[in-house]
């Protein structure tokens, strides 16, 4: 679609407006946003686009176009899908060896610990990739903490918790715990090890190239709330 507007507003209600006409989700609701922040990033994403509109340079914009629609729509059912990923967190399943890589993975405990004092919960850790179940009173009370997130709040933390791998990280961003830098560099360290070991493929290092913005942008979306 080519740009059809010259100027990009924010009305009383923050909904981002094309020559004063507001901006639509694709379910057709108005696109309003929570925040000051948030409703001028999503504007500045507007501003910018050139001849054509190309959703991949819009990403906060999808990520607000996912929290009004589907995710506005069922939130306890998105809620219980993000949730889900604590019950195989990456935090809880780790080597056996080489020394090495033990030493490293070990860079997850303080984030289980903070997790246990924060949510009072316990951890099942295993060594090796075989499921391990995790309490079900740990279950019960991360599914709780997932679900008291606004849709806005779900949809940042979507990214953050699917691109790890672990609930336990995405909490730990959401609360303020852990900065997206050291977030990644965890969420990573089994990858890193396997560089190491047998060498970088440039179609993986791209696509986790991606993946890094992908999450970036979960990041700094939950910051503009």
């Amino acid at each position: 679609m080519k740009r059809f507007w010259k100027d990009v507003a924010i009305d009383a209600d923050r909904v981002v407006t094309l020559d004063g006409k507001p901006v639509r989700t694709p379910g057709r609701r108005p696109l309003a946003l929570p925040t000051d922040a948030l409703a001028e990033a999503v504007a500045e994403e507007w501003r910018a686009v050139g001849e054509t509109i190309d959703p991949r340079t819009m990403p906060l914009t999808g990520l607000a176009n996912a929290a009004t629609d589907p995710i506005a729509n069922d939130p306890a059912q998105f809620a219980a899908r993000l949730a889900a990923y604590g019950e195989s967190d990456l935090l809880c399943y780790r080597a056996d060896g080489p020394p090495l890589l033990v030493e490293r993975q070990a860079a997850w405990d303080p984030l289980l610990a903070w997790a246990r004092g924060r949510y009072d919960v316990t951890f099942a850790v295993t060594a090796g990739v075989m499921h391990v179940a995790q309490p079900a009173a740990t279950i019960a009370r991360l599914h709780e903490a997932v679900a008291a997130y606004d849709d806005f709040r779900l949809a940042g933390l979507s990214p953050v918790v699917t691109l790890t791998g672990s609930l336990v990280i995405g909490l730990a961003v959401i609360e303020g715990e852990i900065d997206a830098d050291a977030a990644w560099a965890a969420a990573g360290i089994d990858e890193d090890w396997s560089v190491e070991m047998w060498g970088e493929d440039w179609q993986a290092t791209q696509l986790r190239e991606l993946k890094r913005k992908e999450f970036g942008v979960g990041v700094e979306f939950l910051g503009l709330l």
